[in-house]
């Protein structure tokens, strides 16, 4: 009788709770929302005022902020990682592919779980890096490689992936590239064979060259050694009397600037040109106090400030979400494309940007990502997990499936110093028709010809696939899913 008042109890209090919700909900209002509501054209019926005009700075303020801050952050973060990128550590790690400004820089060997250096990096290849600061035009000598996979990157800052040069697109033959600065029109020296004209004063050269499983290493150091980069006039024999060792210092403000980003952002500004199709854009950030390559705050009323505040709070939301909006999900697996193809989708150059900064298109390479298993749970090395493949990837260079642990999206370590499994893996066993099936479980198993490692707690995926097959690149190829066996 108890737990049955008790229960009519709670429902009289529920209704009376919603009747007093339903009987507040029909008193009127007087609100400047509710102005605008009961007008057919608010804009000519409603009279301007004080309380109006603080909530239209308020309010144009805040989608101004989100705006530049889903346009602006990939020159953000490009300036940004340019300068950690020519910053050289003493001494440098072997797999540190850091260099001075104008050098290339090349990793030595493939990271391992000790390193920390770059989180979700790939452990198939040996990244390059040069950051270049076009004060004239840049030469890039690449060497023959005997049909080893490389690709160099091309990029401004802007993120925009602005040419390929490698296996896929331009061959391993040796090849020289000349890197061309905005508005530059001398003459270029005979036996160029390809130009890149390169929309921004710095380029952002990003390169991997394939590391096989157990082989001498020295013959791809080699290899690496004979990748070279000139100013055009020392290429010709000339005196170089513009050449830079440094970039202009950028400001650094503390996380309790709640303006930060956007101080950052005209430096960014300032930096780089102003592309024609973001004028118009760009035009329209005077009105929260961005100009001529100054955040100029105290031309700034409370309500701007305010409202500028919150969309540097709520600005990296919309980006994240773009994870989600700009890819396709297919049997658990989140595959984006158009990752050298953004259009006008600022907010998703921004995502790859930030923790995929260098990301390559489709043509080249794909990174399909698994954060959860069959039924819908997050991967955690609680359970254990197979993955069967009908087939190998279909690929024309090589393939890997990788691991990560998910607090530190570095390598999970183990006794075996596997990382990954890949068409590269001597011990992978396939069955007669061909398929296999990949174990994933932190207990080290009995049978370990294919077991992927993972560690105690959660982890995530990517099953990399460079020069994928043109049903992967048009989604058409399935994935296998990753079903949880205990």
């Amino acid at each position: 009788m108890m737990k049955q008042f008790i229960a009519l109890t709670g429902i009289v209090a529920l209704l009376t709770t919603a009747c007093n919700y339903i009987a507040t909900e029909k008193e009127p209002r007087n609100t400047l929302y509710d102005q605008v509501a009961l007008q057919d054209d608010p804009v000519i019926s409603v009279a301007p005022n004080a309380d109006i005009a603080a909530q239209g700075y308020y309010l144009d303020a805040k989608a101004m902020g989100t705006m530049a801050y889903q346009w602006g952050y990939a020159m953000v973060r490009m300036e940004q990682a340019m300068r950690d990128y020519i910053d050289v550590p003493n001494p440098k790690p072997a797999t540190s592919y850091r260099a001075p400004l104008n050098e290339i820089g090349w990793a030595k060997r493939l990271p391992t779980a000790m390193d920390e250096d770059m989180p979700t990096a790939n452990n198939d290849t040996y990244y390059m890096s040069a950051v270049v600061n076009l004060t004239e035009p840049y030469i890039l000598q690449t060497p023959d490689t005997d049909g080893r996979y490389y690709v160099v990157n091309v990029f401004d800052m802007y993120h925009t992936l602005s040419e390929y040069i490698g296996k896929r697109n331009t061959g391993t033959q040796a090849q020289t590239i000349a890197l061309v600065p905005p508005a530059w029109n001398g003459k270029l020296p005979s036996g160029i064979d390809k130009v890149v004209n390169v929309r921004t004063p710095k380029a952002w050269l990003w390169g991997r060259i394939h590391v096989l499983e157990g082989e001498d290493v020295s013959k791809v150091h080699a290899l690496q050694d004979q990748f070279k980069l000139k100013a055009i006039s020392e290429y010709m024999g000339q005196a170089n009397m513009e050449k830079n060792t440094t970039l202009p210092q950028m400001p650094k403000y503390p996380v309790s600037d709640t303006l930060r980003f956007y101080r950052y952002l005209a430096f960014a500004m300032n930096q780089n040109p102003i592309l024609a199709e973001d004028r118009a854009l760009v035009g329209q950030l005077e009105r929260i106090g961005i100009k001529n390559g100054k955040f100029d705050e105290a031309s700034l009323n409370p309500s701007q400030l305010k409202g500028l505040k919150e969309a540097a709070l709520e600005a990296p939301l919309t980006i994240l979400s773009s994870m989600y909006s700009s890819s396709t999900i297919i049997n658990g697996w989140n595959v984006a494309t158009k990752l050298d193809d953004y259009g006008f989708d600022y907010g998703f150059r921004s995502l790859i940007a930030g923790p995929y900064l260098g990301g390559q298109g489709e043509k080249e390479a794909m990174y399909p990502i698994r954060y959860t298993d069959s039924d819908g749970e997050a991967t955690s090395g609680k359970h254990s997990y197979t993955i069967r493949f009908e087939e190998e990837p279909p690929v024309n260079a090589f393939w890997s499936l990788t691991l990560y642990k998910a607090d530190t999206k570095l390598f999970c370590d183990n006794e075996l110093n596997r990382y990954k499994l890949s068409s590269e893996s001597s011990g992978l066993k396939k069955n007669a028709d061909g398929s296999f099936e990949i174990l994933i479980q932190n207990e080290k198993p009995e049978n370990t010809d294919n077991w992927l490692p993972a560690p105690e707690g959660g982890f995530y995926l990517i099953l990399r696939m460079y020069e994928p097959h043109q049903d992967v690149i048009d989604l058409k190829y399935e994935l296998p899913q990753m079903e949880r066996i205990r």
